[in-house]
């Protein structure tokens, strides 16, 4: 399953698979845990200040015409860019912006605003079914994951405060237990996410999956 290019107002990132798939999801649009049909990854402007999000990814999907319950991201970052890994049948897709103001998780408040928003979305397909606490491991795994490769990179921070996660998993087949960086399912998708951060990291024009136009 490859994403689709899709334009709207700003460039839109689709994935459909062929059937149902289990997601688990932080973002605004189909959080949670569930069937879903569909995932977006829609680029809004850097002076986005809707604060309805879910309302309006609800008619960034209509808009391109799918339908039934599905999963949705903002972000400033021009989808485009996406960056994909994969590994040991684990793929994962990450737009990565860090704007001016990466976060530490634990850092104490400090009031300021940062001018340029960053955030990093990640989808992830992965090749087996999870149990539920599995996929609450493996969210967990992506952020350590992506916290890893920003540290790495000489990023000051362990992400942004509006980054989201997307995991995708089949709805049958055997059941894995456990999601955590070193099981069966768990290392490979550390390793993809990691990959995917620290190329995503890189300035522009260095082998995006969608060249800009």
């Amino acid at each position: 399953m490859e994403p689709e290019l899709v334009a709207d107002e700003g460039h839109v990132l689709l994935w459909r698979p062929p059937e149902p798939v289990l997601a688990i999801s932080s973002g605004p649009l189909g959080g949670g845990i569930g069937e879903r049909r569909w995932v977006v990854n829609a680029t809004v402007p850097l002076s986005y200040d809707r604060d309805d999000p879910e309302v309006h990814l609800r008619e960034i999907a209509d808009r391109i015409g799918v339908r039934g319950a599905g999963c949705g991201l903002l972000t400033g970052v021009d989808v485009r860019l996406v960056r994909h890994h994969r590994d040991a049948g684990v793929s994962a897709w990450v737009t990565t912006g860090i704007g001016d103001a990466p976060t530490w998780a634990a850092a104490e408040p400090t009031g300021e605003t940062a001018s340029t928003a960053g955030t990093i979305n990640a989808v992830c397909l992965l090749p087996v079914r999870l149990a539920d606490a599995a996929l609450v491991n493996a969210v967990a795994t992506v952020a350590e994951a992506k916290a890893q490769a920003l540290v790495e990179s000489g990023v000051p921070g362990t992400g942004t405060c509006t980054d989201a996660t997307v995991l995708l998993c089949p709805t049958r087949g055997p059941v894995e237990r456990y999601g955590g960086p070193r099981s069966a399912v768990g290392a490979p998708l550390a390793r993809a996410v990691r990959a995917a951060v620290v190329a995503g990291l890189r300035p522009p024009g260095s082998s995006p999956l969608f060249g800009r136009r």
